[in-house]
């Protein structure tokens, strides 16, 4: 027997390995069998000019094997093997790759698919292992070696007997201890890794697995069946990625059944997008729009990404780089062999490659929402019932930054189609002479057909954009602007819907009975910036409007946030001089000031009650009420 050590330098990384290179044990597994995948790769591109191999590619597989009662977990490949010298430069230098060096030496290029890169996979065994032993003959050779090591004590390398080329590693998993180790010999939890991991190797991977059975004979004839305990050698990969065929072998079944099972779905998806790219950025993509919204994903707790994989293995369940949030409810799988990974193939190392890919991505899934809404209108329309807010949010996040990719797949409620509509379609129908994008904003559709402020610029035939979201008015003031037309709210002090004829009227107006403006003014205090003559009033007394930024129902957005910011928008109450009640102003001006006061404060309640604001003294409002009531009927 001979006993070698590790290098200094490798020592230290092996200790790494084992305690802080890989974030889960679990890993080990997808390590190992990436090795084996990448030692049969090497004996199969021989076999391809050397005819004394004598294996044709379904001859090739992967075995693992369990013993519960040993505690050893056990993988077989029947790849190239290695030779005494491998073995030492392979296994007794950490961080020495033979992948690496066989796609060097054989100067393949980058379509020759080669997993491993860093050499340090198979140390990943000892996160689990007490002691790992590797049996190995090398393609050609009659001559086997047994590699074995307890950790960083250092290896030994003897000859052994094995019957055929390949390579068998065997680890006795640890006992349980502070952490539980038993579930690495549980063959089901064995079969959840290699699905979750390696589906996708392209070489089949058996396991013997025992299931119960009834036996022949028995649980007849009203007896109670009797079991026994079977073994079956099942394939536990399905080897051949969906999103690595082409689009004319599946069908919508084969893409629905993947997403069901992949995504832990129970419906359908509502659109599928299957793409492949070269160039820059190549990968292979088949990402899903769900048709509900899941359960958590407006919530804090919802997490976005994409599963990656590289050389179809998986390196993370959920990359979150690759989808910008306003896509975040698009589940799916990338596969690329471009990427630049951390040593533990664990993360990504944020690099231009993945940057090309998720901005690709994000040019795909516009482009397919776009597509669509112009020729699956009904489809789209059931997208953006669960995924429209989500289109807003991002329109508003990151100062506006991503608005050009979004302002055209937003839908706002039309006032005169009454039904969703782009932006694109309300300009397209703008009059001659409409000068703004009008909207109005409230709690529903039904409470914004109502307001006062609706009302005039309806019966001048504008079309109004209703936002009964609380993002939509956010959104709309962070695009400003859309094909050059500014948005303006129907709450809006200054509308400027009159013609000029009407404006010297309302301003000989507005100065002839400024002193009873001021008188309610006064009344009002700093609940108002000021009491007007309105433009913009038909059947109602009066309305609340907004000077500044901040309009009325941002406002009750703001203050429903739980920072409790007590922001309040600069209002204005606006008196329609046409209404009977005007006249009753006017007379009460020089006649009964305490009268004025509160008609003043009713009217403002009842303007603040329509907006959906809350009153401040419900109580004093009724009782002004009430007295009003008892004065009409002296």
């Amino acid at each position: 027997m001979s006993k070698m050590e590790f290098k200094a330098e490798s020592k230290k990384l092996l200790d790494l390995m084992i305690n802080s290179i890989y974030t889960h044990k679990e890993i080990f597994l997808r390590e190992l069998i990436s090795n084996a995948n990448d030692a049969i790769d090497k004996l199969y591109f021989r076999s391809l000019t050397d005819q004394t191999v004598g294996l044709a590619r379904e001859d090739f597989e992967i075995k693992l094997a369990v013993d519960r009662d040993a505690r050893t977990l056990t993988i077989s490949d029947n790849g190239i093997g290695m030779t005494r010298e491998e073995l030492e430069n392979n296994l007794g230098t950490i961080a020495k790759s033979g992948s690496l060096d066989f796609k060097q030496q054989n100067e393949l290029d980058d379509n020759v698919d080669v997993i491993g890169q860093f050499g340090v996979g198979f140390y990943s065994a000892f996160m689990v292992s007490e002691r790992v032993v590797v049996e190995t003959r090398a393609f050609g050779s009659e001559e086997a070696y047994r590699w074995e090591s307890t950790g960083v004590d250092g290896y030994t390398i003897d000859p052994c007997e094995k019957d055929s080329f390949g390579t068998t590693i065997t680890l006795w998993i640890k006992p349980n201890g502070e952490e539980e180790y038993d579930e690495f010999l549980d063959q089901y939890r064995i079969q959840g890794l290699v699905k979750k991991y390696s589906d996708y190797i392209r070489y089949p991977i058996r396991m013997e697995m025992s299931t119960s059975k009834v036996k022949e004979g028995t649980g007849v004839d009203g007896k109670d069946p009797e079991y026994e305990t079977v073994s079956e050698l099942r394939t536990l990969n399905s080897m051949i990625p969906i999103w690595r065929k082409q689009k004319s072998e599946l069908t919508d079944d084969d893409y629905n059944r993947f997403y069901q099972e992949k995504f832990y779905d129970f419906q359908n998806p509502l659109k599928v997008i299957h793409t492949k790219t070269e160039g820059s950025a190549t990968y292979s993509a088949l990402l899903y729009i769900p048709a509900q919204v899941p359960y958590n994903y407006y919530s804090k707790d919802f997490e976005k990404g994409l599963q990656l994989y590289t050389s179809s293995v998986m390196i993370m369940e959920k990359c979150a780089d690759l989808l910008p949030d306003y896509f975040s409810f698009v589940r799916g799988i990338v596969d690329s062999e471009d990427l630049s990974l951390n040593i533990s193939r664990e993360t990504l190392q944020h690099d231009r490659q993945l940057k090309l890919i998720a901005k690709s991505l994000e040019k795909k899934i516009k482009s397919e929402l776009q597509k669509m809404l112009k020729t699956d209108r009904e489809t789209y329309l059931k997208f953006y019932q669960n995924f429209g807010l989500q289109l807003k949010y991002g329109l508003y996040s990151d100062y506006g930054v991503h608005k050009e990719e979004l302002k055209d797949l937003v839908l706002f409620y039309s006032s005169s189609e009454q039904k969703l509509v782009t932006l694109a379609e309300y300009v397209e129908r703008m009059k001659e002479d409409q000068k703004a994008i009008y909207y109005a904003s409230g709690d529903a559709v039904e409470h914004i057909d109502h307001l006062p402020q609706v009302e005039m610029v309806k019966d001048k035939g504008y079309e109004i954009l209703y936002l009964t979201d609380d993002i939509d008015e956010f959104a709309l003031q962070m695009l400003q602007t859309y094909q050059d037309k500014p948005f303006q709210s129907v709450s809006s002090a200054n509308l400027d819907l009159e013609t000029e004829e009407e404006k010297k009227e309302n301003q000989k107006q507005e100065e002839e009975y400024q002193p009873l403006f001021d008188a309610m003014k006064e009344t009002l205090g700093d609940k108002v910036k000021a009491v007007r003559l309105s433009n913009k009033l038909k059947s109602h007394p009066v309305c609340l409007t907004n000077d500044g930024m901040i309009s009325l129902e941002m406002e009750k957005v703001l203050n429903a946030m739980p920072n409790n910011q007590k922001v309040k928008a600069e209002r204005v109450l606006e008196i329609n001089a046409s209404h009977p009640i005007f006249e009753k102003l006017k007379a009460l001006k020089d006649q009964d000031s305490d009268k004025l006061a509160a008609y003043t404060n009713i009217l403002y309640t009842q303007a603040c009650m329509i907006e959906g604001l809350p009153v401040e003294d419900p109580v004093a409002y009724a009782n002004e009420v009430c007295k009003l009531l008892l004065d009409e009927t002296k």
